[in-house]
């Protein structure tokens, strides 16, 4: 599937000038997690990617140490008690994502896309939590582009909505992509971060209508 033109230019020019701008951040937040607990400062993990070949993203550490390990590749939940204090505020201003512009930068994700999918992640919040991701309606459509580090579904579907219902979303995005919905995406999750709110989404009135488009394999 064809990217829109021009795109992996700016991901690559925007990912740059982020990662010297943010360099600072990276510095407090390292401290900030050493402090708080002592445990590793990142995070590694296997994701989906374009092709459903798998990735590794790298983010800064919300959890307890080995909480994968220890408790299984599950979704996390509100008051999750595998969350630490500093992984509380880094995942409400997204600022645990910084890492994923890494990612972004070598062409593994975009800035705008599918959310790049913790792989077969047992779901809390479905009838079913350990279907395979694989055999959700609209799985295979959002892997025929790169996944990004915000998107539709990331800005306006809530945080526990069952992956249907997100596929949906990605499903939308990959019918209209374009540069300029790639710039008002990513300056709303610049908002969405300075206001520490990523929990608290709004659909919009253009959302709201096209929310539920029908999802093809």
């Amino acid at each position: 599937m064809r990217e829109p033109r021009f795109k992996r230019a700016f991901d690559f020019v925007l990912a740059s000038l982020a990662l010297a701008i943010s360099a600072p951040l990276w510095v407090i937040v390292a401290l900030a997690i050493k402090l708080d607990d002592g445990g590793p400062v990142l995070y590694r993990q296997r994701r989906w990617g374009r092709y459903k070949c798998p990735i590794h993203i790298h983010k800064f550490r919300t959890m307890v140490t080995d909480a994968e390990r220890c408790f299984g590749n599950r979704q996390a939940e509100d008051n999750d008690p595998r969350i630490t204090r500093v992984g509380r505020f880094l995942r409400a201003t997204r600022l645990d994502e910084m890492p994923q512009i890494l990612s972004i930068w070598k062409g593994e994700m975009s800035w705008v896309g599918p959310r790049a999918l913790p792989i077969n992640e047992i779901q809390i919040n479905e009838a079913n939590g350990h279907v395979p991701d694989d055999q959700i309606p609209g799985f295979n459509l959002r892997c025929r582009v790169l996944p990004g580090l915000t998107g539709l579904a990331q800005t306006y579907a809530p945080r526990d909505v069952p992956r249907l219902h997100k596929f949906r979303y990605d499903a939308l995005y990959i019918r209209n992509r374009s540069l300029w919905l790639d710039v008002k995406l990513i300056a709303l999750s610049v908002w969405i971060t300075l206001r520490g709110k990523s929990r608290h989404r709004r659909v919009t009135s253009r959302a709201r209508t096209l929310r539920h488009p029908a999802v093809s394999q």
